[in-house]
């Protein structure tokens, strides 16, 4: 537990990936202020050497021309700001948080090498000058590296906010990938390993505890996905977090009862109301491991009904009425999970103990569930030092 509070008693994030190209000029002009601004009130509150401002920031905050780790700068559009914000930083002895997704590469290009999104491929290296890089993580962290070299900067700590890989949505994102990254990943750690240029690892953040299933998916369908734990604290898959210490499920969860809503047996998948029902179950509902090369994206028309159907019925908490959906659907008992497609219940929270102190919003929540949720962060951010 001490190096969880550790974090946060030592940072204030303040925004998240403001400069996303994505987001044009949005939050250009107030990002800054409001960085010296919560540095200013964490000096006028007494914090202002205990506590540390940082603004997390997309790797597309800097680039390079020539296609090299040592060409690295800073985007030519927010140059003048990133080394304000920096020298701001360097002045406060904050660091720079800086979020990095290889699978982001392969996501982005058809033609980028695999191997190379991990950390033991075996394809060719980018060879730069004396050094070689054999992927790219190194590659991107040391691209930044050189763009603070490049303008003045060659100390200024780094930590990596954000790094990780997706189990679901995209043909690229699936568990065995995301096992193979991470495992890599904490296994650098553990072994203290960093990169070409930083031969001491940064501070590594491992992206994400669990599954968000109302995230924003204007990025991809993997964005609900990064999750090591699914959203009931079950493992997705083993990670050995370093001395042989492994990830530990959530335990003492309860469930709604075990029955489904799926497409009934009587209807046809050429009904004119099936279209529109699906597209109102989706809308409230997660429906992203429908897509093609996801988990569900090999489901026939009546199962991919069906899937749409219960994950409405269990977003409202198998409510009664939920599953009437023009007389297509019925409550099944039967599991319709389907290989690697799972259809899931919703935990019940009705029967979960109410904590007595520290309750999140009002909310009831299942105590040994979140300690072992608590444990395995701890594990993912203490483990492997």
């Amino acid at each position: 537990m001490h190096c969880l509070m550790e974090w946060f008693d030592r940072y204030v994030a303040v925004g998240n990936e403001p400069f996303l190209q994505t987001f044009k000029d949005t939050f250009l002009n107030t990002t800054f202020p409001a960085l010296q601004n919560i540095q200013a009130a964490l000096i006028k509150a007494g914090l202002g050497r205990q506590v540390k401002v940082t603004v997390p920031l997309n790797a597309d905050v800097y680039q390079t021309d020539s296609g090299l780790p040592s060409g690295g700068d800073f985007r030519s559009d927010i140059h003048g700001l990133m080394i304000s914000i920096i020298k701001f930083l360097s002045e406060n002895n904050a660091p720079l948080t800086i979020n990095i997704y290889p699978f982001l590469s392969l996501y982005d290009d058809p033609h980028f090498p695999v191997d190379y999104a991990f950390f033991n491929g075996t394809s060719a290296p980018v060879v730069d000058g004396s050094i070689s890089y054999t992927n790219v993580f190194e590659a991107n962290f040391d691209t930044l590296i050189s763009a603070l070299e490049k303008n003045g900067f060659s100390s200024l700590p780094v930590i990596v906010g954000e790094v990780g890989w997706p189990t679901d949505g995209d043909r690229n994102a699936n568990v065995d990938y995301a096992r193979r990254f991470n495992q890599a990943l904490v296994d650098r750690i553990s072994q203290g390993q960093g990169t070409p240029k930083r031969k001491t690892p940064p501070d590594i953040y491992l992206f994400a505890l669990a599954d968000e299933d109302a995230k924003s998916v204007r990025p991809g369908n993997f964005e609900r996905h990064w999750g090591i734990f699914y959203y009931d604290g079950a493992i997705k898959y083993q990670l050995n977090m370093g001395n042989g210490k492994p990830l530990v499920p959530a335990k003492g969860v309860r469930y709604l009862a075990r029955q489904w809503c799926v497409m009934s047996p009587e209807a046809s998948v050429s009904d004119p109301n099936l279209p529109n029902s699906v597209a109102y179950a989706c809308s409230y509902a997660d429906c992203t491991s429908l897509g093609y090369g996801s988990s569900c994206g090999t489901l026939d028309a009546r199962s991919n009904a069906s899937y749409a159907f219960n994950m409405y019925y269990q977003t409202v908490d198998q409510r009664n009425g939920a599953c009437s959906f023009s007389n297509l659907s019925t409550i099944t008992k039967i599991d319709p999970s389907q290989n690697t497609c799972r259809f899931e219940i919703m935990m019940d929270l009705g029967k979960h103990e109410t904590p007595r102190r520290h309750s999140f919003a009002g909310r009831k929540e299942n105590p040994a569930a979140m300690m072992a949720f608590m444990s395995a962060l701890i594990l993912i951010i203490c483990g492997a030092y």
